[in-house]
């Protein structure tokens, strides 16, 4: 995809303006914050900008040059090896161009539930979640448990957790989705293969300016903390279960000892789900272009096979199949499917641009 010379100019001149005003000394407040972030996000886009118009008007210079007898060879080999890295420079341009969401720095929300196949299917999810604590791990970014159920055999009901660092909704977004596992459970003896799922959603966390709740529309309760097989961790009413009464959104969390902190971790939950809620009914007008994307978000969407026997992990959504399953759960081989699935929904969103 070629970029016009005006728009690169164009990309030069505001990055040239914002350099200028961040070195004047004169931006305060909320003015030096929105211009460090704007700043922030063109400079990479700039960046490259710069070293495409460069290896173009080098280009001209090299073909003025094939005139010259003695400079015609070494005009032709330079300007065959720019021909060749232009057209990968100009596309990596292009998708640095492409709208970004404005979710992508977020932290992000990850949910994990178990879905169908019981024990099995709580094991499972606490597998799922051990792949994305060790991928957050390489990435440098902290993983927090929010609020979780466990299972009695292992695993987990359900777990939210919390993921901060850079990029990491912008990695873990296509994520969301049924992620469906085929092996021979631990109990069973006649070693027959159970397909089991778990339901995995990843919510961008908002700023609390995101997402303005008042406290009128919330429901409160409080209640005992219970662990697996009813036992009472803990004697005090520490558990809370908001409700968010104009959506019926519920979110509970019983892990901390302290009330106060697990109606923290509730509310940081709801303000997540509400986020993400705001998000869908502001995209519904292009749901129909989302459905052509790799990360539609719909939690319903078979996603994701991991298939024990053979060893293989099989994405869906790009017929991607790898034969390292011990790698992708040991959250090393993570980054192979993520990168191909951000490339996959760049080059869908490159040919919609260029139709």
């Amino acid at each position: 995809m070629t970029i016009p010379a005006q728009r690169l100019d164009q990309i030069a001149n505001r990055f040239a303006e914002l350099e200028a005003r961040m070195a004047s000394g004169t931006l305060e407040g909320d003015e030096f914050v929105q211009a460090s972030r704007d700043y922030a996000e063109l400079e990479p886009v700039a960046k490259i900008a710069a070293e495409v118009t460069a290896m173009r008007e080098e280009m001209v210079g090299l073909e003025e040059m094939l005139a010259d007898p003695e400079m015609k060879a070494m005009a032709e080999e330079e300007l065959a090896s720019i021909r060749e890295a232009l057209p990968d420079k100009e596309r990596a341009l292009a998708i640095a161009l492409l709208p970004r969401d404005r979710a992508d720095s977020k932290p992000a929300m990850l949910e994990i539930r178990a879905g169908t196949g019981g024990d099995e299917a709580a094991l499972f999810a606490g597998d799922l979640f051990r792949m994305y604590e060790k991928f957050a791990s390489e990435q440098g970014w902290r993983v927090e448990p929010v609020s979780m159920s466990a299972s009695e055999v292992g695993g987990f009901k359900e777990i939210v957790a919390n993921i901060t660092g850079q990029g990491v909704f912008a990695k873990l977004k296509f994520e969301s989705g049924v992620h469906r596992v085929q092996r021979v459970p631990v109990t069973e003896s006649g070693g027959r293969i159970h397909t089991s799922a778990a339901t995995v959603a990843v919510l961008p966390e908002p700023d609390e300016v995101d997402v303005q709740i008042d406290p009128g529309d919330l429901k409160i309760d409080t209640y005992r903390a219970s662990g697996a097989g009813g036992q009472h961790v803990n004697t005090t009413d520490s558990a809370i279960r908001i409700t968010h009464e104009p959506t019926g959104l519920v979110v509970t969390c019983q892990d901390g000892r302290s009330q106060h902190k697990n109606k923290e971790k509730a509310m940081q939950v709801l303000r997540a789900r509400l986020y993400e809620k705001t998000r869908d009914e502001a995209q519904g007008a292009e749901a129909e272009a989302r459905k052509a994307m790799v990360g539609s978000g719909d939690r319903s969407e078979r996603i994701r096979t991991y298939n024990f026997p053979q060893g293989r992990v099989t994405d869906h959504r790009i017929g991607l199949t790898l034969h390292k399953l011990e790698e992708v759960l040991a959250g090393t081989g993570l980054d192979e499917l993520v990168s191909a699935l951000i490339a996959e929904d760049e080059a869908k969103r490159l040919a919609t641009l260029a139709e």
